[in-house]
């Protein structure tokens, strides 16, 4: 039996919302089990005030699930009378940050085949003195792991991210075509295995306007993507472009690629979100654990107001699942 974990993100945010509500809509299934990682007096606190009827019950790893309610590892004990919604506090990242490490010592254990991380504050993270931009970071730093990136998966597009949270006047130095190489590849393993596609079909996006129509607008095409691309179509990998950015999610969206490597944050953000606002997820790529992520921020300012979608979670706990179950696939044929 597959068991997700879902940390429960910043305890000020809209994280605990969306936990209850996802675990009171969604329907009970035989294919995978869900338990959060949390704070029960949090998680009962929103509870009580938004009317929610779901019970809470403490677990343990190890002992066995119980039905038709919300299970918790209670990794922290936040007094939840003084916590104030959009207001996170050194004691709630602390907090957020003893789930996400616990989430990654469970799987370790065996406990857990996979976590789904509700968002924490990247802002409270430093405040409270953990030093990373946000949570992809902490993980790779968690499993050892230099090699990795960010996807955001949705029913029409997906997209990976080249330079993530950088200056858009860096983006030009901070490419290059090891990356993007390390990126094709990335992507075609992760399709491959994780989202079991068997002949993955990859675009690459350009940097410039039109593509640098012809170096008039810029050279990074010519001397640094396309190279890139080329070498992984020498590997085998069904990889094309460097396509003109205003064209080739169009064609991505139509079913023609399964996944487009983009330059800079938002060349890729903006047009997944404008298909995936509510059901987006966030993957990541290269780790030796399975993470998804919601595709959304700790929303403090309509925190605690009965507002929350569930969507994102619901979406991101099932594409948690798939790709444990795939992997476990990948792992037993290999086996033999």
């Amino acid at each position: 039996m597959n068991i997700i974990g879902i940390t429960m993100g910043c305890p000020a945010g809209i994280g605990p919302e969306v936990i209850l509500r996802y675990f009171q809509q969604s329907p009970a299934t035989s294919l995978y089990k869900t338990v959060v990682l949390g704070d029960l007096a949090v998680l009962e606190k929103i509870r009580n005030e938004l009317g929610f009827t779901i019970s809470i019950t403490p677990w343990q790893p190890g002992t066995p699930l119980p039905e038709m309610t919300l299970p918790v590892i209670q990794l922290s004990s936040l007094p939840a009378d003084t916590l104030k919604w959009g207001e996170p506090t050194d004691s709630t990242a602390r907090a957020m940050v003893e789930y996400i490490t616990k989430g990654v010592q469970f799987i370790k254990q065996g406990w857990l085949q996979g976590i789904t991380t509700c968002p924490i504050s990247k802002e409270a993270l430093n405040n409270a003195g953990y030093n990373f931009p946000g949570h992809t970071e902490m993980l790779a730093h968690l499993t050892e792991t230099t090699d990795y990136a960010m996807m955001m998966a949705g029913s029409t597009l997906n997209v990976i991210l080249v330079t993530i949270h950088c200056p858009l006047s860096e983006v030009p130095t901070s490419i290059s075509t090891k990356r993007i190489l390390q990126l094709i590849r990335m992507t075609h393993n992760s399709l491959k295995i994780d989202f079991g596609i068997a002949t993955p079909r990859i675009a690459v996006a350009g940097l410039n306007p039109h593509g640098g129509e012809n170096q008039l607008f810029g050279s990074e095409e010519l001397h640094t993507i396309l190279p890139a691309v080329s070498s992984g179509h020498d590997e085998g990998i069904d990889v094309s472009g460097p396509f003109p950015p205003d064209t080739v999610f169009v064609k991505a969206s139509r079913s023609n690629y399964d996944a487009v490597i983009c330059m800079y944050h938002d060349q890729g953000l903006i047009p997944f979100k404008l298909l995936h606002f509510d059901d987006g997820v966030n993957v990541t790529l290269g780790l030796p654990i399975v993470r998804t992520s919601v595709d959304h921020g700790t929303a403090y300012d309509i925190a605690g107001k009965g507002i929350a979608s569930a969507e994102s979670l619901k979406e991101a706990v099932n594409l948690a699942a798939k790709i444990s179950h795939n992997r476990n696939i990948c792992n037993q044929m290999q086996k033999g």
